[in-house]
This record gives structure tokens, sequence and C-alpha cells, in this order.
């Protein structure tokens, strides 16, 4: 603990207690180095209870476990945000891993050269030789600039703080963002109210993730999440921008589905008021009573010294390896390695990758390894 003493040493500070943080730690805890997990919500699995209600993966349960233990629910069960809440809170305990709750990281800097890392947050100063970022992708909501334009009277909501329709205003919704959340929110809230989604197709599967054809062609699509869709390939590299600025496909609310909801899709941006009204590139303007805000999050590392980031906002790095900042990792950001860096069932193989690069300096650490 911070004070005379001086920060609280370890060989490996993991910030973060997702998917990501906790597979690092399982794999750390199983190679018997000493670190320590820093997680800024209240309980393990806060992350995931806090989505949307009706969220459910996008990977059916038999890939949602972590190393270790497999997830409590029938192999083909897709679980919902809750139940993964839950289930990182039971893999934590489980393995007795060291999470730190309710304590967020203001500030991660380099010491000096070769020294390691000191790391603060509102009550401690920790240090370590090698850090594991693995805050996720969900850091900083994005809504357009004109939102503040908008009448007062529209209901708006970013994706991140929608629960449910009961949320929203009677009245037509308008949904921006065509991607997984986007078609998810528009889905369900198509059976209450008239609704719109605004936003360009980024594709989709050929049947939904969670159809009977799905059953059988899971296997298959989860090896190319993790081979085919990666950086080492043309394709991979082509596809990773536009997922990484929330561009995935529809993997399972796809356009036909969405039709016979009664959704209303419009491939068009909005990107202006009218009167306080939304106004889509094309000059339409939408009267609607709520917006739901389905425009991604934006990352944001700039509490890490030195700066790590490339122009695109994300960390300049291989296979979750920084080498501009030796002793620094990251982890659970898009297309880290491939498609699956973003889905629960690519946690535990990146997690892994990541800590056999991890250095062991210290004499009884090394010992026990």
């Amino acid at each position: 603990m911070a004070g005379d003493a001086g920060p609280e040493q370890h060989e490996v500070i993991v910030i973060g207690a997702g998917q990501s943080g906790l597979a690092a730690s399982y794999h750390l805890a199983t190679a018997g180095i000493d670190h320590v997990i820093i997680e800024r919500n209240e309980r393990v699995g806060d992350v995931w209870r806090s989505r949307y209600d009706s969220l459910r993966l996008y990977s059916p349960a038999r890939y949602d476990g972590l190393p270790g233990l497999p997830f409590p629910v029938s192999p083909l069960a897709f679980p919902t945000g809750r139940q993964m809440g839950d289930y990182l809170e039971s893999y934590a305990r489980h393995f007795d891993l060291p999470v730190r709750t309710a304590e967020s990281v203001q500030r991660l800097r380099r010491v000096s050269a070769g020294d390691g890392y000191e790391l603060t947050t509102g009550s401690r100063t920790y240090s370590a030789p090698q850090v594991i970022v693995a805050t996720g992708p969900f850091q900083r909501p994005h809504v357009p600039g004109f939102a503040h334009e908008l009448d007062d009277g529209i209901r708006q909501l970013h994706s991140a703080d929608y629960r449910n329709p009961g949320q929203l205003p009677d009245g037509p919704a308008l949904v921006v963002g065509a991607s997984h959340s986007g078609a998810d929110i528009a889905f369900e809230l198509a059976a209450t109210r008239p609704t719109i989604l605004v936003g360009r197709s980024h594709g989709q599967l050929p049947f939904s993730v969670d159809g009977r054809v799905a059953r059988y062609a899971w296997p298959i699509m989860r090896t190319v999440a993790k081979n085919l869709l990666s950086l080492s390939t043309p394709i991979g590299r082509k596809m990773a921008p536009k997922v990484r600025m929330g561009g995935g496909p529809l993997l399972r609310h796809r356009r036909a589905d969405l039709e016979r909801a009664g959704v209303e899709w419009i491939a068009e941006r909005a990107d202006d008021v009218s009167e306080g009204k939304p106004r889509l590139a094309d000059g339409r303007v939408l009267d609607v009573a709520s917006i739901v805000w389905c425009t991604g999050f934006r990352p944001d590392f700039s509490w890490i010294e030195p700066q790590i980031v490339e122009d695109d906002g994300w960390p300049a790095q291989e296979r979750g390896v920084i080498a501009s900042a030796p002793g620094l990792y990251v982890l659970g950001i898009p297309f880290l390695h491939s498609f699956s860096s973003m889905l629960v069932l690519g946690a535990g193989a990146d997690a892994a990758h990541v800590v056999s690069k991890v250095r062991v300096t210290s004499p009884a650490t090394a010992a026990a390894a």
C-alpha cells in the first residue's frame, strides 16, 4: 500500500477484470507469477451487467468459458450479459484470483528505462516491471457532435445507457448505427413502437449465429474467426480497421429479420439537425420521439505515459506486445490479432500469448515458475 513504505510492488499488474484480464490472471497464476488485478467496478462482471437487458452473447456457451472453467449452462445456449457477468465473478472466486475491485486507475507511467511502471488509483500506488492493460473496447461512448442541437423534447440515450424500451417515451424511435447493438436494439424496439434504423450496412452472416444452420457451422466459424480473419492474412488486415471503428457484420438480427420485425432501415448517415430534428445525409428530416445512439465507443489510453496509440486511437501493438514500451502489454481490443479478439472465445488464446511474453524478473517468482 502507498505510504512511507512506497508503492505496493508486484511482478505484473493487470488492469481490468473482464474476460481478458481474468484469462491473463489465470495464466499468470498457473505460471506462479506474482500479480494483482485492478478493477474499477464494485463487482467483477459489472461491465456486462450494465449492458442492455436483452443482450445475449454472439457465441454459444461451449465457446464462452475461460481457461479451466466451462460456462455453467447448456453448451448450445447463448448466455445473457448478466449470466456472463456472474460467470466472470465466479471464475475469479473459483481460482482465487487477486482482484482489487472499486479501484479506478488514474495514471500509469513508465518510471525510467528498465525500471518498470508506476500505477496510481484513488487510494493506492502500485509498481511493477510489467503491466497488462485489459480495459477493453468500451471506454468512451461516442455520439455525433450535433446531438446537443436536437430538440430537448427528444429523449436521447447512448447504447451504453440503454437498458430496455421502458426508458423511452411513446412514439417513433430512431436507432443510429447499424452494427451489432444497433440491430439488437432496433429489433427490440420495433415490438412496441415505429422504429427507424439509420446507418450503412457492414455486411452480415448468411445465417443467424443462433439459428439451426449455425449450430453445425459454429466449429468452422470459430476457426475462421481465429485464423482466417487475422492480422496475418490479407482479408483480416482489410477487415480490422472497419471492425475497430464499430463496423462489424450483423450476426444475429440480419436485414430480413429486421424487416419482418417492422424496422425501417435507411442506409444513410444522420449528420445534421433541421429545426431540432435529426436530418439524414440525403436531406430527409425524421420526426421522432427518441434516439438511441449505437455509434460505438472511442478508445481512451490518455492515462498511459508514454503515449502508445496510433492515428486510429488504438495502441501500436503486435499480438498484444507494445514494442515502444518494454514490459507493457494490451489485451481485449478489437482485432488484437483476429476477429475472435472482440469475442469471449478469443480471450483465452490472446491472454496465453501475452503471458508467454512476460519476462520473469524476480528470483522468487522465477523459482516458483
